[in-house]
């Protein structure tokens, strides 16, 4: 149920004049204009677009020039990547505890787990989903930490007029297979106001240029075309994003779950549409009725084995060991019809 399949019958034309008019150049075409595109919804001096959000965070720890004894403050819920890049770029990952409702860093956790070895901040935006993010940001200012806005799952997503993408030092997007927009061959954006900054990633991206180590990130000609096509959809296929939630919202809001409600002044994308239930068993059970479903994320990634051998620092997370626990992610994409949506609604009233 990722709604590819509809999606692709539905601009299949459109994509085979894409795909003949890159197969008919000498060259590939340069990908500024997908960057230029980038740097106009975000509102960013500039955009890096690479293979992966996973290379994008990366990237974005590496311009620090961070040493083994450096620490970064992380999310203990989320995609493993959130983590893993700050082991990858040399540098002690320091988990912190996330909110009940937001399922974004605790302030209060960050304030615990903070040293005079912490460097960065990697904060998440899950789901289609932001919070309010100025403590944080003006705590990160005072005390010269940099605040890394992982906005690789709320691209589109807005909170009190400021576009996900735009509050970072640096921030990050992603084009996975699953997120709003997404490429042929995933990708991801390093965005920065910065100059300097800027061209260390774009050397990176390319081998570091002979100058400096870098990667193999380059984003094909192809998929950037198609992505920059996908941009000048994003608003609706939001749009009928909200339409659905709405949807599952009106059913589920009188049950006893747990389901996120968006401000007002939140633009909320719904990249996934997550619902919490009382307890493990009734999400298990639920989850084996509902095609689709999936469990984002079923363990506190300190938990990941791979962390029972890399060195790390972690506050208490029982927030985080809950959601995991107990959350589910209900089908959700914008060809999603009544029909699939009545089923998932019917499944779980009839299953609490």
């Amino acid at each position: 149920m990722t709604g590819w399949d509809r999606e692709y019958l539905e601009n299949k034309e459109e994509y085979l004049k894409l795909f003949d008019s890159v197969m008919q150049k000498e060259q590939e075409r340069n990908i500024e204009f997908l960057e230029k595109s980038l740097k106009e919804i975000t509102d960013r001096k500039f955009a890096v677009a690479c293979s992966s959000g996973t290379d994008a965070l990366t990237f974005s720890l590496l311009s620090l020039n961070l040493k083994s004894d450096d620490e970064v403050l992380v999310t203990n819920f989320s995609w493993i990547s959130s983590a893993s890049c700050v082991s990858l770029a040399g540098a002690t990952p320091v988990f912190c505890d996330v909110d009940l409702d937001t399922y974004h860093i605790s302030f209060d956790s960050i304030l615990n787990m903070v040293s005079d070895k912490t460097k960065a901040i990697v904060y998440p935006f899950l789901f289609g989903s932001m919070s309010g993010t100025k403590d944080i940001r003006d705590f990160c200012k005072e005390n010269s930490i940099v605040f890394i806005e992982d906005a690789c799952q709320a691209l589109g997503s807005s909170l009190h007029g400021n576009m996900a993408g735009s509050i970072g030092d640096i921030s990050t997007l992603s084009f996975n297979a699953n997120k709003q927009v997404s490429g042929i061959a995933g990708g991801g954006a390093v965005l920065t106001d910065n100059k300097q900054e800027a061209m260390l990633f774009r050397k990176l991206r390319k081998h570091g240029e002979h100058e400096v180590l870098g990667y193999n990130s380059k984003m094909l000609g192809m998929n950037a075309e198609f992505i920059d096509f996908r941009l000048k959809m994003m608003d609706k296929w939001n749009f009928q994003r909200q339409v659905i939630a709405e949807k599952y919202d009106t059913v589920l809001k009188d049950l006893p779950v747990h389901i996120q409600q968006p401000s007002d002044e939140l633009n909320h994308t719904y990249h996934k549409y997550i619902v919490r239930f009382e307890n493990k068993e009734m999400r298990d059970s639920i989850k084996e009725k509902i095609e689709g479903s999936g469990v984002h994320y079923p363990k506190p990634i300190s938990e990941h084995p791979m962390y029972q051998n890399i060195t790390h620092r972690k506050d208490d997370c029982p927030n985080a060991k809950q959601i995991s626990e107990t959350i589910l992610t209900l089908p959700m994409h914008p060809y999603l019809t009544d029909d699939e949506i009545n089923k998932v609604n019917n499944i779980i009233m009839l299953s609490v």
